[in-house]
């Protein structure tokens, strides 16, 4: 089946679901996204930091997908940032992807203490959208004033911000500044993830009791309740897995429909508690790291 999209603000079609790799190991990536592909995404997210993109590209390869069926997003870490060097970190990770050309490439922090490199970052962004080496732009992790900082400083309006995003942490008024703005939101870690809540004050989403009876309901799985909220409300979202049952098991959720109330019963479970690091926290300092050359 073809997998439904959502419309970039420049016209550039993107699959409705994607598939992630952040935390898969790559000697994992590989079968992984494998299994991902012979299921039917055809959407693959992946980025310099998560140190498998190499492996991404060789499952392609050998998938026998066409290319141009696949679309390819990647990110540019901190440690790369200013306007020549992001023009590099697009050539290592081309180069890696083994791929001429990126569906998307993002920036992967916003960056706010040094953002002045962020803004030449992504200028090289524009300028590969320019010359046709990436189809589309985005950011990832921007807040409401980072991108309001973006904007007044650059002319291309990112296509997507890639945030996280779960029942447990809806980050509304975030989505609400990225819709005002014709910016996809893009929910990484959509179902809660395991990096998460690691105090266990708030459990799993997926023993969350009112996730669990609309599941019931729809003879469903908490996890594709999960998937197909963030769909119906518009988001695109990445869940991962190196599980080939689960992997399939994420993709089936395009053939049932929440109810309002149930969307809204969902929402009602934010505690505004973010499980991943504070934007305004990363540094060079603190999280930079060397990107391997091609």
């Amino acid at each position: 089946m073809s997998t439904p999209t959502f419309t970039l603000n420049n016209g550039v079609e993107m699959p409705a679901l994607g598939f992630g790799v952040f935390q898969t190991p790559p000697d994992e990536t590989l079968t992984a996204v494998a299994s991902a592909l012979e299921v039917g995404y055809r959407h693959i997210d992946t980025a310099a930091a998560y140190g498998n993109e190499r492996e991404v590209g060789e499952a392609l390869r050998r998938s026998g997908v066409e290319r141009s069926e696949v679309f390819v997003e990647t990110k540019v870490w901190i440690s790369d940032y200013g306007y020549d060097e992001t023009l590099h970190a697009f050539d290592k990770s081309a180069g890696k992807l083994g791929v001429e050309q990126l569906d998307l490439l993002i920036l992967h922090q916003a960056l706010p203490g040094e953002f002045d490199l962020t803004l030449a970052a992504y200028r090289a962004l524009e300028q590969l959208l320019a010359d046709g080496r990436v189809r589309a732009i985005g950011v990832s992790n921007f807040m409401p004033d980072h991108l309001t900082r973006l904007l007044d400083a650059t002319s291309v309006v990112p296509a997507v911000n890639q945030i996280e995003v779960h029942p447990y942490f809806r980050q509304s008024e975030l989505l609400a500044v990225d819709a005002e703005h014709g910016i996809l939101s893009q929910a990484w870690s959509p179902i809660g993830g395991i990096t998460f809540y690691r105090d266990g004050s708030h459990g799993s989403t997926l023993e969350d009791a009112v996730i669990g009876e609309i599941a019931t309901a729809h003879d469903r799985t908490p996890a594709q309740v999960m998937l197909r909220w963030h769909l119906q409300q518009g988001r695109q979202a990445i869940p991962k897995s190196v599980t080939p049952s689960r992997i399939a098991e994420n993709f089936a959720v395009f053939d049932f429909e929440l109810t309002d109330a149930e969307l809204a019963a969902i929402d009602a479970l934010d505690t505004g508690v973010r499980g991943g690091p504070e934007p305004e926290q990363v540094t060079r300092a603190a999280f930079g790291r060397e990107i391997p050359e091609a």
